[in-house]
């Protein structure tokens, strides 16, 4: 139906000619009776025949409706990966989380005990990534502070490998233990397997200290069902040949030695990580 306010479409609908320039004269006027004349003649049919189709009305409302949930959430890469059975990363990831020890104080990076771990892992082939987060000077509260962002990422496995420091600055063995156990405790609840690796406190400090720094590690994992490394440092502390001038920090051949005595722990525990990855259809 044409608009009323259309002189044009009525003059025509009503079979008289249009107005002459400046569209005024008695030809272009249509009387009010004429209107409803017009009207009148017009049945239901004829209005409904002409009327304006709603072409807009179901797009616009179609939009509508999709709109909110295309908004919702964005599909990610690792989701539609998941859906497809595929790995993002063909690698397991190995957290170490240590101190200077860890970090290859002195060292190149490629001779700290992280990266002969690797070489052997490489040597395998395994999947494996070691991923070594280790801060000098850290002690226990420093490693727990960070342990939620060193575990970022496709983490499996955690080696702790902290308590050093501890013993150093004769910490109480009370607070180092709360520490450890929340790191524990706070990494399986992320569904990462944990392995602890054991540190000894100076004899300066006393029987009594360094027998409950021991004790430390022993109860935690027997409490937590973990294995353990009882000594990180078994066969390089206080051999001369195996460190640098300060007496604390591995040389290489001290941190070739470090892996070698880490080996049998981890290795079982490397197999089913290689095992379950390797079952994960991957991305070529």
């Amino acid at each position: 139906m044409e608009r009323m306010g259309d002189s044009a479409g009525w003059a025509a609908g009503s079979g008289r000619a249009a107005a002459g320039p400046g569209g005024r004269g008695p030809r272009a006027r249509l009387s009010v009776a004429g209107c409803v004349a017009a009207l009148a003649a017009c049945g239901p049919g004829d209005v409904a025949d002409r009327a304006v189709p709603a072409r807009s009305a179901a797009p616009a409302a179609a939009a509508r409706d999709a709109a909110p949930d295309a908004r919702a959430r964005v599909v990610t890469d690792e989701e539609i990966l998941a859906e497809l059975g595929l790995a993002p990363d063909a690698r397991a990831r190995v957290v170490i989380l240590g101190d200077s020890l860890t970090a290859g104080l002195g060292l190149a990076a490629e001779d700290a005990y992280p990266a002969r771990l690797q070489a052997r892992v490489d040597a395998a082939g395994w999947p494996i990534e070691i991923a070594p987060m280790g801060v000098s000077g850290d002690t226990t509260a420093g490693g727990l502070r960070r342990l939620d962002w060193a575990l970022d990422g496709d983490a499996r496995l955690l080696l702790v490998a902290l308590g050093g420091n501890d013993a150093l600055r004769g910490l109480p063995v009370e607070q180092m233990e709360d520490n450890l156990a929340r790191i524990v405790d706070r990494a399986r609840e992320r569904g990462v397997r944990v392995v602890l690796a054991g540190m000894e406190a100076p004899p300066n400090f006393g029987a009594a200290y360094t027998s409950r720094f021991r004790a430390v590690f022993r109860n935690l994992a027997e409490s937590r069902g973990v294995p353990l490394v009882p000594f990180l440092l078994e066969g390089v502390a206080g051999v001369p040949a195996l460190n640098q001038a300060d007496g604390i920090h591995p040389n290489e051949a001290g941190a070739s030695r470090i892996a070698e005595h880490l080996w049998p722990a981890l290795e079982p525990l490397f197999r089913e990580l290689a095992a379950e990855r390797e079952a994960v259809p991957r991305l070529r």
